[in-house]
């Protein structure tokens, strides 16, 4: 008898998993998302930039083309057969195969759009996927990159890491290729300041680099600032030694390697005095956490839960954090963390990393728990002229609302919520968390 109970209760979770996973998707509730004008927490959107002008070159401040290549996932191959419906979708394309012939006739068709539309370009892309307003994280905007349709978020890992980063460079061939754009992205914050080094102590580079830095960020339109620091080295950023800190930099300020130890004091100290003035300044603070690009990447050291030091610490309650990515592949330590008052996560690069299917799930869990901390992104980025950023925009876009319809579907079908809750959960996840976050009307 007990071996049967143990069998029949195996039965019944396996069909009930069944279930779930074969849950058709509600196409009225499809249809209504579809309809929902979004606002994207995280992307890296070109400029428009005409004949004859130079190439867009500060989409990001860890452009992948700093380091070798690495093997891409499978949607974002540029062979990716669901790019055509976005060449469909954006420019009438015609073709369900991408042979060269037609693949050429598409860029003339893209050619003639980005001449009749210039400096409005991008805004016309926003248009085509109903999105409202896109987060370009970039070193600096640019023509066609305006508020309202789009919001600057800022680059501050250089200003974490001031000192000889040698003994970086030399432990990890990703970390070589990443740490010069950040060296020179400091010597670029120095030159707006008007500052030709760095000041001889810690306290005068808070007073005369960061804290500056990041108020011209904020006067010029920044609503968030970014780290990528799981670029550059684990997110385990601890409870900050102030003293110890201001020892290492004052004594390597002018030269030599810093001990490893004493220069993660250091950069853990610089973190938490940035994201106390980002709070202080009404700037969100987003953190890159996702199995990110390349060979070498330390996956281990994008754990979410490495964050949690910072999350619990007093002094940056005031500090919202934006988990850029949800941690993926750590979407449930992610969950947890949402119960901290001032901690989001935003799904982007889930949107192409994954199927519809498998983010449903994650937001699933997401919204039974904490529906007014998920925030909706595409991270829409270029690989060239025929995959831009609007095409990968366009396959997170349509990834994230199936995802979303498959999610509320399958609550909606348990009897966890009516038809009329997963509408408004999905207008919060699409629209109303960021608003309410960034403080937007």
């Amino acid at each position: 008898m007990k071996k049967f109970v143990i069998l029949l209760c195996l039965l019944l979770t396996t069909g009930s998993m069944k279930v779930r996973a074969q849950t058709a998707v509600d196409r009225d509730l499809l249809a209504e998302i579809f309809k929902i004008k979004a606002i994207d927490n995280h992307a890296h959107p070109l400029k428009y930039v005409a004949p004859g002008e130079k190439p867009d070159d500060e989409f990001d401040a860890l452009p992948l083309d700093a380091i070798g290549p690495s093997p891409l996932p499978v949607r974002l191959s540029p062979t990716n057969p669901e790019f055509t419906r976005a060449w469909h979708d954006l420019y009438g394309y015609a073709y369900r195969d991408m042979s060269e012939a037609h693949v050429r006739e598409l860029l003339d068709a893209k050619q003639s759009v980005l001449k009749e539309r210039g400096d409005a370009f991008p805004a016309w892309v926003l248009d085509q996927l109903n999105i409202e307003t896109m987060f370009a994280n970039r070193v600096a905007m640019g023509r066609g990159l305006t508020a309202p349709r789009f919001r600057w978020v800022a680059f501050d890992d250089a200003l974490v890491f001031p000192l000889n980063n040698e003994a970086a460079k030399r432990s990890n061939p990703d970390y070589r290729g990443f740490y010069p754009g950040e060296e020179l992205l400091l010597k670029r914050y120095l030159g707006d300041l008007g500052v030709r080094g760095l000041p001889p102590s810690l306290d005068d580079y808070l007073r005369r680099i960061v804290t500056p830095t990041l108020e011209r960020q904020r006067k010029g339109g920044a609503v968030a600032i970014k780290f990528e620091a799981a670029y550059l080295r684990k997110l385990d950023f601890d409870d900050p030694d102030e003293a110890r800190a201001s020892a290492i930099y004052a004594r390597f300020v002018r030269g030599g390697e810093p001990p490893a130890s004493g220069y993660k004091a250091l950069q853990d100290f610089l973190f938490y005095y940035i994201a106390r003035e980002a709070g202080r300044l009404g700037m969100a603070v987003h953190i890159h956490c996702i199995s990110g690009v390349g060979g070498f990447y330390r996956q281990s050291g994008s754990d979410p839960l490495l964050l949690e030091a910072a999350f619990n610490d007093p002094t940056l309650r005031q500090t919202n954090f934006v988990v850029v990515h949800g941690g993926y592949p750590f979407t449930k330590e992610m969950g947890s963390l949402m119960s901290k008052p001032n901690v989001y996560a935003d799904f982007s690069a889930q949107t192409f990393l994954t199927y519809p299917r498998e983010l449903s799930d994650i937001l699933r869990t997401w919204l039974e728990s904490y529906p007014d901390k998920v925030l909706f992104g595409t991270d829409a980025f270029s690989f060239g002229a025929a995959v831009d950023w609007g095409e990968v925009a366009w396959l997170s876009n349509t990834t994230a609302r199936q995802a979303l319809a498959l999610a509320l579907t399958g609550m909606m079908n348990d009897g966890e919520i009516n038809r009329e809750r997963a509408l408004e959960l999905a207008r919060m996840v699409l629209h109303e968390n960021a608003v309410h976050l960034y403080g937007f009307r």
